[in-house]
């Protein structure tokens, strides 16, 4: 594809930087079948993309960008390139997946970093605003851990998709790094630790890993869920996946005390969902599962990236608190982490 250079500030050095104001031109001249007939919106992107919403002659679509330096305070920067890894992630995931649990792909950019995909149905509203609106089903829980856990056994020891994502850079550069690097350095007396959980998730590569299986990352239409976001996409221990959900349902519960124990409902349904599909040979999956839980758990207080809506003081350090005693003294079950949260 050739480059096309228009008279716009909005492109420099023959690369595209997508905005609201030229996707419409863009997509006139690299993707005709999806010229817009409305005004694009921002559906912001978190700190590491830029993702558009328009509407077309065929139907809604999604527009995103991946940020080689994403909008957080400190300097953080990522391969731009992962946005193929993100669009050849869903098309793999898609194959285990019912109809529905992801959204579908339009087409590849790679030059640019760019995809597109199918947009969310009308009225999809992300899981982390629903919780933190205090709706908290545990339905939605339970869907979020079948699709992980569908993904875990069905792509499990698979050498081919070891082969196209074993690459685990852009893990290492959106989590590693900023997450447990970043923290270690604050705590040095957890150092080793950290560096030997860093160390697992090369060692032990089992299944595809979302890398961000967020709240904020699972949209809900009419109690359907679907899950968008594979940009940290690789081949790895998947069990950073389940602490991952399994801290933001505890992070709110810190917000949210007097919600605690739906938010333990949310996060035992979660669990036991997935763990129902684990393989046989996943016997540690549940011992790293919580070893990511408090490290992230401590990372998303004290990392790159901290949990924007923990903006106490006083709840920051019982957070702290709460994820050093998981780490320091490891309990021996997922249910146990719900049971001690009960006496935080």
């Amino acid at each position: 594809m050739n480059s096309i250079v228009p008279s716009t500030s909005c492109y420099t050095s023959n690369l595209v930087i997508l905005s609201t104001a030229n996707l419409g031109h863009y997509l006139a001249l690299r993707h005709s079948e999806w010229v817009p007939i409305g005004i694009p919106t921002s559906l912001g992107g978190g700190v590491s993309n830029t993702v558009l919403l328009v509407d077309t002659a065929v139907g809604p679509v999604v527009v995103k960008q991946a940020l080689p330096k994403l909008n957080v305070e400190q300097d953080w920067f990522a391969d731009p390139a992962r946005t193929v890894r993100e669009y050849n992630g869903l098309q793999a995931a898609a194959r285990f997946l019912p109809a529905g649990s992801l959204p579908q792909t339009h087409f590849l950019d790679p030059e640019n970093s760019i995809y597109a995909m199918q947009a969310a149905p009308n009225g999809a509203v992300d899981w982390k605003q629903l919780l933190l609106s205090g709706n908290i089903d545990t339905s939605i829980a339970l869907q979020a851990g079948n699709i992980l856990g569908a993904i875990i056994a069905a792509s499990w020891n698979n050498p081919a998709l070891a082969a196209a994502f074993g690459d685990q850079t852009v893990f290492n550069q959106l989590r590693l790094d900023p997450y447990y690097k970043t923290t270690a350095a604050k705590h040095p007396d957890l150092a080793s630790f950290f560096q030997q959980l860093i160390n697992s998730c090369d060692q032990r590569r089992f299944s595809l890993v979302h890398g961000d299986w967020s709240p904020k990352n699972l949209l809900v239409s009419e109690n359907q869920v679907m899950a968008i976001d594979f940009e940290v996409v690789h081949f790895g221990d998947a069990s950073f996946d389940a602490g991952f959900l399994l801290n933001h349902l505890m992070l709110k519960s810190f917000l949210m005390p007097q919600r605690q124990k739906q938010f333990e409902g949310a996060g035992l349904a979660f669990w036991q969902s997935l763990r129902q599909h684990l393989p046989a040979s996943a016997e540690n999956f549940e011992k790293f599962t919580l070893r990511h839980w408090g490290a992230l758990m401590l990372a998303r207080i004290d990392g790159k990236s901290p949990a924007e809506y923990i903006k106490d003081p006083v709840t920051k350090c019982r957070i702290r608190e709460f994820a050093r005693h998981l780490i320091l003294n490891p309990p021996a079950t997922i249910e146990a982490v719900w049971v001690a949260r009960r006496n935080a």
